[in-house]
């Protein structure tokens, strides 16, 4: 069984799938227990496997492509893990949100089949939503350049059509938006995925060296790459489908999208350029530098400038990636290190604010606009509690682990600076540093405008969610801060493998 955990946690949602609808259509949202008890048995799968060992391999033959693997070692087990816990609350989280958006639909049909087209809906929800996940968790568990692709065109997939069939406003425009241009990303990265592959001899990474691609291809690969994987997540400029599809997105969908699947871009840069281009890395970390400060800086002043809750959350998220691409700049194994902490962080606080903005949408009946709510927090006192939790996080206010991701970050860019004797670096780093109050502006100003002042009289008979809508809520929330107290239980792994890699 040990030989095959990895496989289970990724393949079992895939065959499962299925099941789901079936299930769905058949006993309705009390199904959603099955893909909750599959989403479980991953995440202890993949916990169990990140125990065994800190390079713990499943691989099997793939003829003529190589190995079809499964690893989860330092860089890929913090996020393999994050997806995994993320989904399996938000199975929990879906059911009650999910059955309340699915009656909405439903109901301008006539009685006798509002309760069939239900039970269709919720069925085909969970059956995406488990194909979605199988795709985030085998993308960054791959060994093989193929084999990564096609689970990241996997998780497009099942996204696109959780947005087409279940989001909001003008969910067919959005969705297609959305899936246009992701899947050019994707085509832009895979051109340069196979061009590694041809000079290379090898779709392996454990075959893939650099050194094999002439100079000038190198670094044409390496743009490919990076433009691919800046478009999934949402750099300044690549960034145009990012708001629209937060916004309009099913609460439990936003709080996946954002908090897990974006950051996967992150992961790949990592696993690319620092471990299989590293002479190329080192030529574009400036480029890399500004393009992740601009990121913070647009994401910051446009959340600054919104009305709408998720919009505020969606371009909180374009900001955050910033801060991940500007710790992989640093050319440092801290400040990268903080970068994956930074995805494991932003993952917990997301979440959880995306959550909350889904709670505060259901108990208001449906308001978003954060001109209309204030002084929720007497009426949503959990809710309130974990929005606060949340946005201490993306802060960076210690002790929470968004503080632990920041610090490492910023020192990693200073200490990368200096060790390249690079003023340039170092003014960039101080200006990234500077820009953090823009986080602080946001978070604050919406959480005061949200939770606190005088509650509007339309807001008077408003109530506390459900346990099933607090209790993730609350678990992610008490997760943050475990993690920011004990943050060696990621750096442990990460850091010693990139201090080998870089040796900065």
């Amino acid at each position: 069984m040990l030989m095959i955990l990895l496989a289970q946690a990724v393949f079992l949602p895939i065959a499962l799938s299925p099941i789901a609808y079936l299930l769905g259509k058949r006993f309705g949202a009390r199904s959603a227990w099955f893909s909750f008890v599959v989403l479980l048995y991953g995440t202890i799968l993949t916990l169990l496997a990140g125990s065994i060992s800190s390079d713990y391999i499943e691989s099997y033959d793939w003829s003529p492509l190589g190995t079809f693997g499964l690893r989860a070692d330092g860089l890929s087990i913090p996020f393999a893990a994050t997806i995994c816990i993320l989904a399996t609350a938000l199975t929990v989280y879906s059911i009650p949100y999910m059955t309340h958006r699915i009656s909405e639909e439903v109901s301008n049909l006539p009685e006798n089949e509002r309760k069939s087209a239900f039970n269709s809906k919720i069925g085909l929800y969970f059956a995406f939503f488990l194909l979605y996940t199988a795709g985030m968790y085998g993308a960054v568990l791959a060994t093989n350049l193929i084999q990564f692709y096609i689970f990241f065109e996997l998780m497009l997939i099942p996204s696109y059509f959780l947005i087409a069939e279940f989001g909001y406003g003008d969910r067919d425009r959005i969705s297609f938006l959305y899936f246009l241009w992701t899947h050019i990303g994707a085509l832009i990265l895979l051109a340069g995925l196979l061009t590694i592959a041809f000079f290379s001899g090898s779709f392996d990474y454990a075959g893939v060296s650099d050194a094999s691609i002439p100079g000038l291809v190198r670094g044409w690969v390496a743009a490919a790459i990076t433009i691919g994987l800046f478009v999934k997540l949402a750099a300044f400029g690549l960034h145009i489908w990012l708001p629209h599809a937060h916004a309009e997105a099913p609460a439990p969908i936003s709080a996946l999208l954002s908090p897990a699947m974006i950051g996967i871009g992150g992961y790949a840069l990592i696993r690319f350029l620092v471990f299989l281009l590293p002479s190329v890395y080192q030529n574009i970390t400036f480029v890399i530098a500004i393009w992740g400060l601009v990121t913070m800086i647009y994401g910051g002043s446009m959340a600054l400038a919104q009305d709408d809750i998720k919009r505020v959350l969606a371009y909180s998220s374009i900001s955050q990636m910033g801060y991940l691409i500007f710790g992989i700049s640093t050319a440092s194994y801290i400040g990268i290190s903080g970068s994956v902490l930074h995805y494991v962080s932003h993952g917990m606080a997301k979440a959880i604010l995306f959550m909350t903005a889904g709670a505060i949408i259901l108990q208001t009946g449906g308001i978003r606009n954060i001109s209309k709510l204030g002084g929720l927090a007497s009426k949503l006192p959990y809710t309130a509690t974990a929005a606060l939790i949340g946005f201490l996080v993306i802060i960076g206010i210690p002790p929470m682990i968004g503080f632990q991701s920041e610090w490492m970050i910023f020192s990693g860019a200073i200490t990368g600076a200096f060790h390249q004797g690079s003023s340039l670096h170092l003014a960039i780093a101080i200006l990234a540093l500077v820009a953090t109050p823009l986080t602080a502006g946001y978070a604050l100003l919406t959480m005061k405008r949200v939770f606190f002042g005088k509650l509007p009289d339309h807001l008077s008979s408003v109530r506390e969610a459900s346990p099933i809508i607090t209790g993730p809520l609350l678990f992610l929330a008490s997760l943050s801060v475990i993690l920011g107290i004990y943050p060696s239980i990621v750096n442990d792994r990460i850091v010693p493998l990139l201090w080998m890699v870089l040796g900065v």
